[in-house]
């Protein structure tokens, strides 16, 4: 088939052998690359992206979740062209008009009083300041967080992360202390009722906080990235606020993932939990940019200027990344983008639980708006099978569509298209999921 049409069934779409090798030479073993042989992207636009072969692809994966919009989006090619035009690198020590203007947006749209907003270039150095913030106000090294949560790959978030499969170091700055309820359907309280459930999760917070002392946060994911997009019931981290507020204990909402419109239902991920309040501190990054180096903080004044040592950000507030994010929240804003991840994801859950509904090696579709997760299990069973994931996602490419991984044994297909995907993106991806996913039945039960 042609670039325009997306790759032939077996087409190999890979980058040249020689710049694999190039790859492997120079760059560090443990540096992930997708797929057996690994492609190198050229170009995209919209919802498709095209690697060096021609082969055209519809993209599912944005990124990891960066591509928020679209491919290419002139309202954000033209605001990074025209500020690279005029001064490219300023640093935080100057006054930056892109900055404040999109510190100002953020500030606002945050559900913070009183905000303050500080720029990374990440969502990994975002909660990396956010754990210094709140250890700084706190006066105390321990932090509560997530099972099967990832809050990124510095040292100290390393530290927080509860997938043991994204944390290559036990050593850490921090004292961790993991807390039961981001993953709704596995774990001991799996059979219990939403109500009950965000019982039992308390109460197992209430406990650990009677054999510790002077917790300084809790750092939580909405909705688990890298966990394979689980999530618990709506409320649980409003009735975590209630017990951490009689401790003093500040909450930090990871919204790298969750943030922008994603699920649909919100903008933040935060506010399927709002039933006391937001939270102390917010981390974002990823889509904001739109593939431009940005992330962030927001927190209470309070909280932010607690620190009392000098700091600056060399590249943290850019110009040029600060232009593109600030074009790329106005698009996003204008075109109402959160309502359609809404429409189309909840069409695209809707098609692939049908396609799950027949499928021994599907055990669950989860997730709103365009943050859906397909957790794979082996044939006739109850067991994750990161197996049948890697099969999965290597027939999806093959014909034309690109998902990513996740989950805590690798198990979870992770899906999550720019905001922008179309009812007819939406359905065509589905029908090629549901060939893939039937291919990597086939194999499995037959092998």
């Amino acid at each position: 088939m042609t670039a325009g049409n997306g790759p032939a069934h077996g087409a190999q779409g890979a980058a040249s052998p020689d710049l694999r090798a190039r790859h492997r030479a120079v760059l560090p073993d443990w540096l992930t690359l997708l797929y057996e042989r690994p492609i190198e992207l050229t170009h995209g636009e919209g919802r498709h992206v095209w690697d060096a072969d021609g082969n055209r692809y519809l993209d599912f994966f944005g990124g990891i979740l960066t591509t928020m919009t679209a491919h290419a989006l002139p309202e954000v090619t033209k605001a990074v062209a025209e500020q690279a035009g005029r001064i490219l690198h300023t640093s935080t020590l100057y006054l930056s008009r892109p900055m404040v203007d999109l510190a100002e947006r953020i500030a606002g749209l945050s559900g913070i009083p009183d905000a303050r907003v500080f720029f990374t270039t990440s969502g990994t150095e975002a909660n990396d300041t956010a754990l210094l913030l709140a250890t700084a106000y706190r006066r105390s090294n321990q932090i509560l967080a997530m099972r099967n949560s990832y809050h990124g790959r510095s040292f100290s978030a390393v530290g927080v992360t509860g997938n043991a499969g994204w944390s290559p170091t036990g050593l850490s700055p921090l004292q961790t202390l993991y807390v039961h309820g981001g993953v709704r359907t596995r774990g001991p309280y799996a059979g219990l009722s939403d109500a009950a459930y965000i019982d039992a999760c308390v109460a197992d917070l209430e406990d650990l906080l009677g054999q510790t002392a002077g917790v300084a946060a809790l750092i939580a994911e909405p909705v688990q990235g890298v966990g394979g997009f689980t999530a618990p019931p709506d409320g649980l981290y409003a009735a975590f606020r209630e017990v951490l507020d009689r401790h003093g204990i500040l909450w930090i909402s990871d919204e790298v993932q969750t943030g922008w419109g994603r699920t649909g239902d919100h903008f933040w991920g935060w506010q399927a939990h709002a039933g006391n309040g937001p939270p102390d501190l917010l981390t974002f990054a990823k889509g904001i940019g739109n593939g431009m180096s940005v992330g962030g903080v927001v927190a209470r004044a309070e909280v932010m200027n607690c620190l009392t040592a000098n700091s600056i950000s060399t590249f943290g507030g850019s110009p040029v990344t600060m232009a593109a994010g600030l074009a790329n929240l106005t698009y996003l804003l204008e075109h109402d983008l959160q309502g359609n991840a809404r429409r189309v994801g909840g069409l695209l859950i809707e098609r692939l639980r049908a396609v799950a509904a027949g499928l021994g090696i599907v055990r669950e579709v989860r997730g709103r708006g365009l943050m859906i997760g397909v957790e794979l299990v082996g044939p006739g069973t109850d067991r994750p099978s990161p197996q049948a994931a890697n099969l999965v996602v290597e027939a999806a490419r093959e014909r034309g569509l690109l998902v990513g991984k996740g989950g805590l044994s690798g198990a979870a297909l992770r899906v999550a298209p720019p905001l922008s995907l179309t009812v007819e993106e939406a359905e065509a991806g589905a029908g090629i999921l549901a060939e893939a996913l039937r291919a990597a039945e086939r194999q499995l039960t037959s092998g």
